[in-house]
């Protein structure tokens, strides 16, 4: 299979026309290898619009709903990332190509090394998976420039937040009471978060980040 020729029309047919034309992210989509990031039997369809589950619990999203957020996270040169539930770490490479520094952050002792091997396989050197509670961020590194959630999540934990620089941007699809999803972009001004709308999603969730539910008498 010519995956070079497969990601390009995934580019022309799925990104482009969704509004993401920004010439760095296109680049950034057209020099990561989405079929290094999915499992062997899973490669021929790495570029077709659709969700591939990549492990327990993580998945790529379709080539447009991670264009769109990646457009919403607005990634500068300079800036310093922190990827939540990164998964099998194509986001990661992704914005590897707009940030200065990536962080990339699992709980599972075995997503890291995996992505660790895969990342030097490609040479891919401004990647760093760690492992640690994604509730918790990053707080040793912080404060962060973007912070991208790689996952539909209901709620958001207060600590995502407090690891922002000023101005910085959080990025995530977050599901309503009924489960449809939005991408939102939540902005960093003093202690407080602003939040706009982007774009309509319903992405495989984390569920951790549900919702707890209420009790009624």
């Amino acid at each position: 299979m010519d995956y070079d020729l497969a990601r390009e029309i995934m580019v022309d047919s799925q990104i482009r026309p969704d509004d993401v034309t920004d010439p760095a992210i296109v680049a950034a989509f057209m020099h990561t290898p989405r079929e290094e990031f999915v499992p062997s039997s899973r490669r021929p369809v790495a570029y077709s619009e659709l969700e591939i589950e990549t492990s327990k619990g993580r998945a790529l999203w379709t080539p447009r709903d991670t264009a769109k957020l990646v457009k919403m996270a607005q990634a500068k040169p300079t800036d310093v990332v922190l990827v939540i539930a990164a998964g099998s770490g194509y986001e990661a490479a992704l914005l590897n190509h707009l940030a200065d520094t990536v962080i990339a952050l699992e709980d599972n002792a075995g997503l890291v090394d995996a992505m660790s091997t895969r990342f030097a396989e490609l040479g891919i050197d401004r990647v760093a998976p760690v492992e640690g509670k994604l509730e918790a961020g990053l707080p040793e590194q912080a404060p962060f420039d973007v912070i991208y959630v790689c996952g539909m999540v209901e709620t958001l934990p207060d600590a995502w937040g407090a690891q922002l620089s000023e101005g910085g941007r959080l990025v995530a699809v977050m599901a309503d009471a009924g489960g449809i999803g939005r991408g939102k972009v939540f902005t960093k001004a003093g202690d407080t978060l602003s939040s706009r709308d982007g774009f309509d999603a319903c992405p495989p969730r984390l569920a951790q980040f549900d919702r707890k539910p209420s009790f009624t008498f």
